[in-house]
Parts: structure tokens; sequence; C-alpha cells
């Protein structure tokens, strides 16, 4: 790619020793980067400038518990037989109550974190019964999303609910502006909808701590490292249940919809559990999309990855939905998932060597070729990276400042654990941004000098911003919080706010 000229800020551009110099001055660099957080308030007031905003498809409950040895000791004491068969291998998928055993060990013992999904209606009575929880919390990117956008201001959100009893309703923040369809398939405030022959979609979050011990089949496991199991009932979400009240709402012309973000489809496996091709729900879903697009002409069709396991879905999913939409944003693993199916073998192997900014957007621009879209966005560990078309609608000023203002909302949901109240969401405007944040900036900022001189990845270093014939480059470092309340749906709040939130 050959650039074109870019500002870098200083005098006579920056040679190579005065890019070491700029690296190193991290408290300069510091500065300079906290100035560039500044607009945020202004911002996030100027999300109510957004007509609509359509949240879709997946919300869920998410149902969290805190499994200690002793409560554990109680389940697998009541399911009887030896108990040594909890920790045999076998298939990542709960058909049975023993399995929901089985996988909890199974991240328990390495300290890794795994979804499996639950097939079968009567393992799910099973775990409403004896499983429990400390609390519910929204659960599924679209939820999620739909609650972030209605606190910071957007003006009418739209969240599509496959299911939407009582206990998800409550789980919407209380606002008016925050629409879903009820039982008669009108919109109305999603908080107070009572939908309630409606089945729960339940995702049980089973939490275990590092150093915990259970004695079981005759040997002891320790836990190595905190972290989750996840039980997942949800058959409507399986197959990417369409509403039929939400879908002709949005179709009306009269209805403000300035944005649809889409998400959900990573939980699709081909075939479904009925036997047809997952592909007809996709196809299904992009109809919808598509009448949406022929009632509001300026409609922005943005699509989250999220992790999907199935590899024939993905890979349908990045060739025929991520290229019907304006934006797609996704985290490194999402990104070393889609150069596999790309049949990018090296590169994704370069991505999973280190998880560096340098090679992960080296694997981003592959990405932006391979879809031709206006927009691509990559969120990692203390750095957000957007390669947008030049010329775009949105300039990229613009697009730093929604990123900016994404990272210090997604920063004040880390530290807060909650940003459901206005109060939370600039909690952590004017703070610096991370030394881990800086470093990966100026990872990124070598492979910039390298492929397009040292004036560009100056003007990385300090602006964020690199403009070329190709894609205009925009790179945010981030606030870090050393101790997280939450990351539940981190890379949401992210996408969302970095789009919507780019107004100039």
């Amino acid at each position: 790619m050959k650039s074109r000229p870019v500002t870098s800020g200083f005098a006579g551009g920056a040679g190579p020793s005065k890019l070491r110099r700029m690296s190193t001055d991290r408290a300069s660099l510091k500065q300079t980067w906290k100035t560039r957080y500044a607009n945020v308030p202004a911002q996030l007031a100027m999300l109510g400038e957004i007509g609509g905003a359509a949240s879709v498809f997946n919300s869920n409950i998410d149902a969290v518990r805190k499994v200690k040895p002793a409560i554990l000791q109680q389940w697998i004491a009541a399911r009887g037989g030896d108990p040594a068969r909890f920790l045999a291998e076998g298939t990542a998928a709960i058909h049975a109550p023993d399995d929901v055993l089985r996988g909890f060990l199974f991240c328990f013992a390495r300290g890794i974190a795994r979804e499996w999904l639950v097939s079968a209606e009567e393992t799910f009575a099973w775990m409403r019964d004896t499983l429990g929880h400390d609390r519910l919390q929204m659960g599924g990117q679209g939820g999620i999303i739909a609650n972030v956008l209605a606190t910071c201001g957007v003006r009418q959100v739209y969240a599509h609910c496959a299911s939407l009893p009582t206990q998800q309703a409550g789980l919407f923040v209380d606002l008016p502006s925050l629409l879903s369809t009820d039982a008669d398939g009108r919109l109305a405030p999603a908080h107070g909808i009572h939908r309630d022959r409606d089945l729960p979609l339940i995702h049980w979050i089973l939490e275990f701590d590092r150093g915990d011990r259970i004695e079981i089949g005759g040997q002891t496991i320790t836990c190595p490292k905190s972290n989750r199991f996840i039980a997942t009932w949800d058959p409507l979400n399986f197959r990417l249940a369409i509403d039929d009240g939400f879908d002709r709402a949005l179709r009306d012309p009269d209805a403000p919809l300035d944005y649809a973000l889409l998400a959900g489809y990573q939980m699709l496996q081909e075939p479904l559990a009925d036997g047809t091709s997952a592909m007809v729900r996709i196809e299904a879903s992009l109809a919808a999309i598509a009448a949406w697009r022929a009632s509001h002409p300026a409609l922005v069709v943005h699509f989250e990855f999220a992790s999907t396991q199935d590899a024939v879905v993905r890979k349908y999913l990045l060739d025929r939905v991520a290229r019907q939409c304006d934006s797609c944003g996704l985290n490194e693993q999402e990104l070393i998932d889609i150069l596999d199916v790309m049949g990018e073998a090296a590169l994704a192997a370069a991505c999973r060597s280190g998880l560096g900014s340098d090679s992960l957007v080296r694997g981003l621009e592959a990405v932006y070729r391979h879809l031709g879209i206006a927009r691509v966005q990559l969120h990692m560990f203390g750095l957000f990276v957007t390669l947008q078309r030049p010329g775009h609608a949105v300039s990229p000023e613009a697009a730093r400042e929604g990123m900016a203002l994404a990272a210090t909302v997604s920063a004040a949901k880390a530290g807060t654990g909650s940003i459901e109240v206005p109060e939370n969401l600039l909690w952590a405007h004017g703070r610096e941004v991370g030394d881990a944040s800086l470093a990966e900036l100026e990872r990124l900022a070598g492979h910039v000098a390298a492929g397009h001189g040292p004036d560009a990845a100056a003007s990385l270093l300090t602006g964020g911003i690199v403009r070329g014939s190709e894609w205009d480059m925009i790179a945010v470092p981030t606030i870090l919080i050393d101790k997280p309340l939450t990351l539940v749906g981190m890379g949401d709040t992210i996408s969302s706010l970095s789009l919507l939130g780019a107004r100039g």
C-alpha cells in the first residue's frame, strides 16, 4: 500500500530516531492520549442525536452461580453411582444432568472457560430445580447492546427477543426508549412486557475459584485458575428464531432506524437439531435485514462475529452475512478462527503465537481485503484497531472519538460492574491509558513503520491515525482496570459504542 500524506504533528516529520524517542517517553505519550480522550463526554452526549438502533437477534437470561466444593459434592452425591465417571472424557455437549457436572469438572480441573449446549428439556428442568443462582443478569449480545445504547441516550432502541417472559423483561433497563414487542406483536417498553407463555432461555454461568479443592474418584483436584463453565439452554436462539412482530415493526418506514447491530449467529450448528440446514435460518435473517434496509435506505448494518464453533457456519457467515454488512467487529480469537476458514493458515498461526498487535493487524488486513466492506474493527487487550475505506462517510478523526468513547465506557463497566445507570458511564473518564496499551500501540507502530515509513508510524503513535490508499487505520490505546468486577459483554459494548459514537 502506498501511503497518502499523513500529519505526524512534528515539523518536518519524524525520522527513526525521533520515533524511538517518542516510543520510550511514556509519560509524554500518556498525556497526549489523555487529550485525545478529552471529548468523550461530548461524544456521549451526541448519542442522543441518533433516532433509532436495533439490537438483534439474541437476548437471554444469565444465571450466575459461584460453585464451591461443598455444593459440588452435594450435586455429585445426589446423582449416585461411581463419581469417577464425571472425570471421563466425552463430547463437549450436555445431553443429561451428568454432563453438566462432567463439563464443570473439566473446566475446574484446568482453570479454563467453556460453554456447552443443553439439548434436552428434561436436563434443563433438572438444572432449574438443582443449580439455582446467586444473581440474574442480562445475557446475549443483543440484550447487552440494547441496555448499553439505551443507557447512553439513543432515542429509540429496539431489542429483539425470541422469548420475553417477565423474568427476561425485568433485566432490560427501565427506560421508555428501550422497546421490544409485546404478546400482541406491538412495540412497547421492554422492561414492562409480560410474554409469560414464552419459554425462559437461561445460560447458567457456574463460576469457580483458584485454589478450591475437591476429592472425587480417589483424586484430589485443585483448581489452578478462577474461571467459569457455561451450560446453555436456549432452543430458540439455537435456531435463530425471529419474532414476527419485531420484524414487522422494523419494516415500518416511520419507525426511526439508523443502525442495526447483528449478533447471535454463533450458536447455530450445521445441521440444526431438527435436521434442517442452519443456512435456511441465516437466509431468513438476511431477508428480514434486506426489508429493513428497503424501508430505511440510510441504515448502517454492523455484524459482530462472536465465537462461532461450527466451522461450516463460520465460513457461511463470513462469506454470506459479513459481506452484506457495512461494518464488522471481532476479537483476537474470532479473528484467528476467521483466518482459519479463509485458508490463511500461516497468518492464523502467526496471530496465535503471542497475540501481538503487529501480527493481529496483518490478519485484520487480510479479513478487510476478503470482505471488501467499508469497515472492520478488532478489539484486543489494550488496543482497538479499525480499518476503514478511504473516503468513508465517517472521518478517521470521528472514528477515533467513537473508539475513545467505547474505551471509556467499557473501562467503567469493568471498574463498576455495571453501566446500566448513567452515573457510571464516565467513571473512567480522565484516567490514563495503560502501559500495556501503549506497548501494543508501539508494537503496531513498528509494523506501520516497516511498511509505510516513520512519519506514518509517528502519526499512529500520537494521533492514532494513518491514512492510506487501501485503508485508513485508526488505533486507540485503552484504559485498563487492574481488578475488573466484570468482563461479560465487553466486546459488545466496545463494538456498538465505537460505531455509534463516531459522530463529528
